[in-house]
């Protein structure tokens, strides 16, 4: 697994140095969607991995036999703890919002994958590691939007969350049966009384991803009873 020709020093420099590359291209990918977990985030995660394997796979080897005690250590235990620690970086970055949808499951699976490229190239696995990141970029890049141009239609759709004040609830019936007049599937529906006597009407529902958002508020925004309205991608 090792590098042959290089003292331990280079080695374990070469390695933390491609690590650091490999997290550098994670990290850019959710930077470049701002998203919570950046360039800065992946680096140290990928590096320190690969510095915690590097440590715990040396260390197994330090501890020749004494006396009669025959000293053994997993070569990969405190490797095997980076996987289950990280653990608590991923939950940070999973937040629930508003609207009870839940956001940032990729990013934290990102969080993992860049303490798994670490570990991988701490043991010395460097091509398996190019590749992993390699696959990684094009699952989370390039297949969603393969599988929503030739996947289920289903796949090729997006949720959206509407928020309608109806002024007069007799209108809410009608309002609703509007939008679905104009194929929206909707999968959801909330409705509340306001102070101010008119009615708050909350729709999630599904379109074909290509349909602009701003083109859904406008075609919402004009049903007659419809005071003001407010559309979220979700």
């Amino acid at each position: 697994m090792g590098v042959s020709g290089l003292n331990l020093e280079t080695e374990i420099i070469l390695k933390l140095c491609i690590s650091a590359v490999l997290g550098l291209v994670i990290g850019l990918e959710r930077e470049l969607k701002r998203k919570p977990v950046g360039l800065k985030t992946s680096l140290v995660i990928s590096i320190v991995s690969c510095l915690l394997t590097i440590v715990s796979i040396e260390s197994a080897y330090l501890f020749p036999e004494h006396g009669l005690v025959n000293i053994t250590m997993d070569p990969l235990r405190l490797a095997a703890q980076i996987v289950s620690g990280i653990g608590f970086l991923g939950a940070g970055v999973i937040l629930r919002r508003g609207n009870d949808s839940i956001s940032g499951l990729t990013t934290a699976a990102m969080i993992w994958g860049a303490a798994g490229i670490g570990i991988a190239v701490g043991a010395g696995f460097y091509v398996e590691a190019i590749a992993g990141v390699i696959l990684l970029i094009i699952s989370v890049e390039f297949i969603p939007f393969i599988i929503k141009i030739i996947g289920p239609q289903k796949l090729r759709e997006k949720e959206l969350l509407i928020k309608l004040i109806v002024g007069e609830k007799k209108s809410i019936e009608t309002v609703i049966t509007k939008i679905q007049d104009e194929k929206f599937s909707i999968k959801n529906i909330r409705i509340r009384d306001k102070q101010d006597l008119t009615h708050l009407v909350e729709l999630k529902i599904t379109v074909n991803f290509k349909r602009k958002t701003t083109d859904i508020y406008y075609t919402v925004s004009e049903i007659e009873g419809v005071q003001s309205a407010e559309v979220e991608s979700l």
